[in-house]
């Protein structure tokens, strides 16, 4: 008789290879005291994660509204709560309207699905994994051009043979860290009838005056045809995401976007930990240059180190290592010399160039950055010594 195939078998064998390359995953539970090692790994840039002010907002907030939104935002998952929520961060960014979804990637898929649907849309390749995901559900026929390069977009658009078109990058890019060229962009998108939306993930709190991001400093706030989505989950020490945008992107949105009408809303206490940080920034406006100086602190110490770097454009501080397994070491010695350091090995990364992921926060002190250089001093002697 036949032995019946074992479906997971195929499963196993790709754990297997994912080990032998270095590239298998493990999950680590925190614990509320945690480990004491210096923060270098979340995206916490203000410090605000565990700020009592956006602590007693969300329990406030849950004890009025409970612990979930209890449905869809067009069923039960609006509340007055995402109402102010949606106005003080078009406010803040100098945006018409917005529109609070329960993630980022959440915001990116809709964005993209809904604003590209039968339009092509043009990726810049070093965009996040939502974008990507975002480009292949809208359906549509996708160009992507090499990173940061303006004049490629253009030509894509201009060699297009749909009437429309949508222009998607991300401002600071998630583990370069550099900046996109979104004044170049944005002039591209005018000449050839296209809008731009630009994912403020790694600059909404950290760039521009205030933090008000990358679109605001680039002049183009005002700007009807840019679209921008952000995440609250970052410098806003929360959890959600939003749209912004002018009033018939929120309406699209409103009516087409999957990710939006079929998704349970943001919990109350997220909403209202996201409006305590926004109030933090219009009353703390310093608190974003600290970001940027702390991230240009940690890559001049990583380069006098002969590590390889960026230039940062916001807080994300990459040093690039190569091998996977060379990424992973690095990160055991920095842990081991009280920092804890995020680890980039494809496909977050292209292949041979696996990284450690700095990233600056507001509240680092001296006597951190003292710490950090100790522990980037092991992991130049270690490249070294490979």
């Amino acid at each position: 008789m036949e032995q019946t195939p074992d479906p997971l078998a195929r499963l196993r064998t790709a754990a297997e290879a994912r080990r032998a390359a270095g590239l298998r995953r493990t999950l680590r539970a925190r614990t509320p005291d945690d480990d004491g090692l210096i923060d270098l790994a979340s995206n916490d840039y203000l410090g605000l994660a565990k700020d009592p002010r956006l602590a007693e907002a969300a329990v406030e907030a849950t004890r009025a509204w409970g612990t979930g939104s209890t449905g869809s935002r067009l069923v039960t998952g609006s509340t007055a709560l995402h109402a102010r929520l949606e106005e003080a961060l078009a406010a803040f960014a100098g945006a018409e309207g917005a529109l609070v979804f329960s993630s980022g990637y959440l915001a990116n898929l809709a964005a993209v699905a809904a604003l590209g649907a039968g339009a092509l849309v043009v990726s810049d390749a070093g965009n996040h994994a939502s974008i990507v995901d975002a480009c292949r559900l809208s359906r549509s026929p996708v160009a992507v051009t090499p990173h940061g390069d303006a004049a490629a977009v253009e030509k894509a658009l201009a060699d297009r043979a749909e009437e429309h078109a949508l222009v998607v990058t991300d401002a600071v890019f998630s583990v370069d860290g550099d900046l996109a060229p979104l004044e170049e962009l944005h002039a591209a998108a005018v000449r050839q009838g296209a809008l731009l939306v630009v994912d403020e993930a790694h600059s909404l709190g950290v760039v521009g005056p205030g933090g008000r991001g990358a679109v605001h400093a680039a002049g183009l706030a005002g700007e009807r045809t840019v679209v921008r989505t952000v995440t609250l989950s970052k410098s806003l020490g929360s959890q959600g995401g939003a749209v912004l945008g002018a009033p018939e992107v929120v309406e699209t949105l409103v009516d087409t976007g999957r990710s939006f009408i079929f998704d349970t809303g943001l919990a109350p206490g997220s909403v209202a930990a996201a409006l305590a940080a926004v109030d933090i920034l219009h009353h703390q406006p310093e608190l974003p240059g600290r970001v940027r100086t702390r991230a240009r602190e940690l890559a001049s110490m990583a380069r006098e180190l002969g590590l390889e770097t960026g230039e940062p454009a916001g807080a994300v501080v990459p040093v690039v290592l190569g091998r996977p397994e060379t990424a992973l070491r690095a990160a055991a010695i920095c842990a081991e010399h009280g920092v804890r350091a995020g680890c980039f090995r494809p496909p977050s990364v292209p292949v041979g160039r696996s990284c450690l992921r700095l990233t600056a926060r507001a509240n680092l002190s001296s006597d951190d950055l003292a710490v950090i250089r100790g522990a980037l001093t092991a992991v130049a002697e270690m490249k070294v010594g490979k």
